[in-house]
């Protein structure tokens, strides 16, 4: 069997959130999020943000966040800006446009987006009432490619967003591997104060599913529960999230598996240099982008499973590897050896 580099969600769950689910299986609870542990699991997380006025909300998975954010606060005539390579314009089947958002999208060679693109947009579309009118922007952190916003970065954007009456929202699917990645200077109090919605991603760490919706300004919660159910996004045995979050957010637990993924990305980054092969992007979170030739591409496609990114020219293509919370050392050795062993 070959091993699986192609996502960080190809194994189960963490043993902790495993115990945990196992431990408090026979306990009744409230419905609907109304348990004891998503309770908990909220005020966690609102200790870590700093914001003890943020409202929070359990979901499911990305996607599903990602829709039932941008559908709640967007009216029906307004927009998203966002970049090229951005996760709700390539890779969620039209989910946005499909409920009436036209997502205004921004070329990027390195996964982020800049101020100057921000206003550059918003300010394309002032004929009144015949255009769509930008209302918000949305980032990622980690980003499409693995690469990192930094604290200026993210200031930056917050600033412009508050020039120009913008709402801010960072999807943060890897948001644990961004937090926890060499040269990360963000910080969980950094969410709260430059971005207005963000959502902490536990699928792609160690959950056997779930996504936090942070609304750090309340206001834009006000019936937001209401429109979760009627797009049928709301769990019945929502302790089911509730209960992993409470985990994850006990003794650093989140930040430590996306360390774990991180870590063992940065050998296999190490092995491709050493051979001196070059990279889509330059990334230290656990998704790699190298750029091999198609005789590479196939000795690696013999023992290894990976997704084929981008062409790059006719001789070459960038591949995708990702490494999650519970690759085991001697798998990523198996890569490793197969590194050193390529040939042109």
């Amino acid at each position: 069997m070959k091993i699986s580099f192609k996502n960080d969600y190809s194994e189960g769950a963490h043993p902790a959130i495993l115990e945990a689910l196992l431990q408090t299986n026979r306990q009744q609870q409230p419905g609907y999020g109304l348990d004891d542990y998503s309770e908990q699991a909220k005020a966690l997380i609102r200790e870590h943000i700093g914001n003890p006025q943020a409202e929070i909300f359990f979901v499911s998975g990305g996607t599903q966040a990602n829709l039932l954010v941008l559908g709640h606060v967007l009216r029906p005539h307004e927009s998203i800006i966002a970049c090229q390579s951005a996760h709700i314009a390539d890779h969620e089947t039209g989910a946005i446009e499909a409920v009436g958002h036209k997502i205004h999208l921004a070329p990027s060679d390195n996964g982020k987006l800049t101020p100057e693109q921000i206003r550059d947009y918003a300010s394309r579309y002032t004929n009144v009432p015949h255009e769509v009118q930008p209302r918000l922007v949305y980032i990622t952190q980690t980003t499409e490619i693995g690469t990192l916003y930094s604290l200026a970065e993210l200031k930056a954007i917050w600033q412009c967003c508050q020039e120009l009456g913008l709402l801010l929202y960072m999807d943060g699917a890897r948001l644990a591997q961004g937090l926890s990645a060499e040269g990360n200077d963000i910080g969980w109090e950094d969410l709260a104060r430059y971005t207005d919605i963000f959502y902490i991603g536990a699928t792609k760490c160690g959950a056997l599913l779930g996504e936090a919706i942070v609304f750090n300004q309340a206001a834009l919660a006000d019936y937001f529960s209401f429109y979760i159910k009627q797009k049928g996004a709301l769990l019945a045995k929502g302790r089911l999230l509730g209960l992993q979050f409470l985990t994850l957010f006990q003794n650093n637990l989140y930040e430590e598996l996306g360390r774990l993924a991180n870590t063992q990305m940065k050998r296999i980054k190490e092995a491709f240099v050493a051979r001196g092969i070059g990279f889509l992007s330059d990334t230290c979170t656990n998704q790699l982008f190298p750029i091999l030739t198609q005789r590479q591409i196939a000795q690696l496609s013999a023992d290894f499973d990976f997704y084929l990114w981008q062409k790059v020219d006719a001789e070459h293509t960038a591949i995708r590897l990702i490494t999650s919370w519970a690759m085991e050392d001697s798998q990523v050795e198996v890569l490793l050896r197969a590194i050193e062993g390529l040939t042109p």
